[in-house]
């Protein structure tokens, strides 16, 4: 096992390493291009600019009366204006023997006019007739350029060179804070630009006798100390490789060049290698640690097959004993099954006759009330038919005498009595009758109207003062109209029993609709509903009266009907006094008639 993992960081590492290699490589490439295309796009603008300007009339009379002191002047402002507006470093016009005559920096403290440059190889390239460049530090300015220099003509001889000098500063500054690291070596491997200050002319080539005579003898870097980078070279696979020490820390970097033949130097860009190699080693430890969870996986899968198989087998063992336990226990749930069955029937047997004995127990509620109403009803029926007999006694009498006229008066009595009797009755009978189940849309003041019918006998008899208030528009709910009638009847009779003999006899009953639904109010201002059976008012056959007085079902069976309905009925004792009773129901504005009853 550790000869694999082994043989797995070892060829891996190589394999990731020369990825990676080659992706930075081919980003280095990319900004060497990038550097030698902005080095020559800033040196091509200039190069033809010294031949133009030594075919300039002044500088050919310049150099055709060198001696002149009126034409060096004038050549000298022309020099200094031209350097202004091209931005190049300097131009300057030199004889034949090597001596500056005119300069644009003849006012400077560091002027070139009187220097001798013969020992420059551009001049002695131009001197011949050729467009020369060179690349160097000056001797008098101590700063680097680029030269252009181009023969002058005069009377189809040449008669002195002018040299224009470019600053590359600009472009060696762009490089001072990129990711790469950029340099410009010369054909004997010393360092003329970069963007690393401490690297200028430092050699990445041994320094041997003949490099460091060849340089002296152009005098390329002036007094410039050169000095030799302490350097490694190696190579990985295509790639080559350059390390040293910074800072006291070794540094490794893929090197990538090119060489510049017009300019005779060569453009190279350095990547650190460090952080390459970090990459190779991270994603080696990615693919390492993908196998090792793949493996954790595989481990996993194979145990929990393992784990499963047995657990199949258990199961199919526990199957065959549960097969065995229910074949056992399918006759024994066949006879509870048996006896649930007969003890459904049983239960629905009995909710059917708790609904008839419910039904029945309302209608004894009703009729009960139709009882104790008998005796005042009894009176309520003697009066009109005595009154009765007594027109009818005084209409014969009056119809021998003849006076027809008082005799139909009596008979209209007659009627009304007869009417009021029969309204009476009517009244009754449907409030004794069993009613169905429909609900539908019952006018308020008429289901008052209709009670107030049924009790004002009690009314009476208890002197009470029943006072009704439903409103500009009595509200319309959703009930029976028979069976809110015997709601109301029980309520409001409650009502006058609890005023009955008090000095303060009202009774109010009002009404009024609040989202969607009509509360109904019955205050009376009696003792009220103490606390200690404010909880049992609504149970069946709880009664406050005295023995013979009621049954105890009439506020019982008034809560279950309000409850039919969908709504509520409350009872509670009013804080000035009294109780009241709180019937909800749902409003019924807006619906289509139908059968209540």
């Amino acid at each position: 096992m550790p000869f694999v993992v082994f043989a797995f960081f070892y060829y891996g590492g190589a394999v990731a390493t020369r990825a990676y290699m080659g992706e930075a490589s081919s980003q280095g490439g990319t900004a060497l291009r990038l550097a030698v295309s902005a080095l020559s796009g800033h040196l091509n603008r200039y190069e033809a600019l010294p031949a133009l300007i030594a075919d300039h009339d002044n500088i050919k009379e310049l150099v055709s009366r060198p001696d002149d002191q009126a034409l060096r002047d004038a050549a000298n402002l022309y020099l200094k204006e031209i350097n202004g507006l091209l931005k190049s470093s300097d131009i300057y016009v030199i004889k034949p023997d090597g001596e500056t005559i005119a300069a644009s920096n003849f006012d400077l403290p560091g002027s070139f006019i009187g220097e001798n440059f013969s020992y420059r190889p551009y001049f002695q390239d131009a001197l011949a007739g050729r467009q020369s460049r060179f690349y160097a530090l000056g001797t008098t300015s101590l700063k680097r350029g680029y030269y252009f220099a181009s023969p002058i003509h005069a009377d189809a001889e040449i008669r002195g060179v002018i040299v224009f000098k470019v600053d590359i500063d600009m472009i060696e500054a762009s490089w001072g804070d990129g990711e790469y690291r950029i340099f410009v070596s010369d054909p004997e491997g010393i360092i003329f630009m970069s963007g690393k200050p401490g690297w200028l002319y430092n050699g990445i080539l041994p320094l041997t006798a003949d490099r460091i005579a060849r340089t002296g003898a152009s005098r390329r870097y002036a007094n410039a100390r050169l000095t030799a980078l302490p350097i490694t070279r190696s190579h990985f696979e295509e790639h080559e490789l350059m390390s040293l020490v910074e800072e006291g820390v070794q540094k490794e970097y893929l090197v990538l060049s090119h060489y510049m033949p017009a300019e005779d130097w060569t453009v190279n860009v350095l990547m650190d290698t460090g952080s390459i190699r970090t990459q190779a080693r991270t994603a080696l430890g990615a693919v390492f640690l993908i196998l090792c969870i793949a493996g954790l996986a595989i481990a996993i899968f194979r145990q929990r097959r393992m784990r499963l198989n047995e657990r199949m087998h258990l199961q199919a063992e526990a199957r065959n004993e549960l097969e065995r336990r229910v074949e056992e226990r399918t006759a024994d749930l066949a006879r509870v099954n048996s006896r649930i069955e007969e003890e459904i029937a049983e239960r629905r047997l009995t909710e059917q006759q708790l609904r008839q004995t419910q039904a029945d127990l309302i209608q004894a509620g009703k009729l009960a009330g139709l009882g104790q109403m008998s005796a005042a009803l009894s009176h309520e029926f003697n009066q009109p038919l005595a009154a009765a007999k007594t027109y009818t006694d005084s209409a014969a009498v009056l119809l021998d005498r003849g006076r027809t006229a008082e005799a139909q008066d009596n008979i209209q009595r007659i009627g009304g009595l007869i009417d009021r009797m029969a309204s009476i009755s009517k009244h009754l009978r449907n409030f004794a009758r069993k009613p169905n189940e429909k609900l539908g849309p019952v006018p308020l003041d008429e289901a008052i109207r209709d009670t107030l019918e049924i009790i004002a006998w009690r009314l009476k008899a208890a002197d009470a003062d029943l006072r009704v208030d439903l409103g500009p528009r009595p509200p319309v709910v959703r009930a029976g109209s028979v069976r809110l009638q015997q709601v109301l009847v029980n309520v409001i009779s409650n009502a006058a029993d609890a005023v009955e003999g008090l000095e303060d006899r009202r009774i109010e009953v009002t009404a009024l609709e609040e989202k969607g639904k009509v509360v109904l109010t019955v205050r009376d201002h009696g003792p009220g509903v103490p606390a200690a059976i404010a909880e049992r008012i609504f149970d069946p056959f709880f009664t406050t009266k005295g023995v013979g007085k009621g049954l105890g079902l009439g506020l019982s069976i008034s809560y279950n009907i309000i409850k039919d309905f969908g709504g509520s009925l409350m009872a509670a004792s009013h804080p000035e006094g009294g109780a009241v009773f709180r019937i909800d129901l749902q409003s019924a504005a807006g619906m289509m008639p139908e059968a209540a009853e």
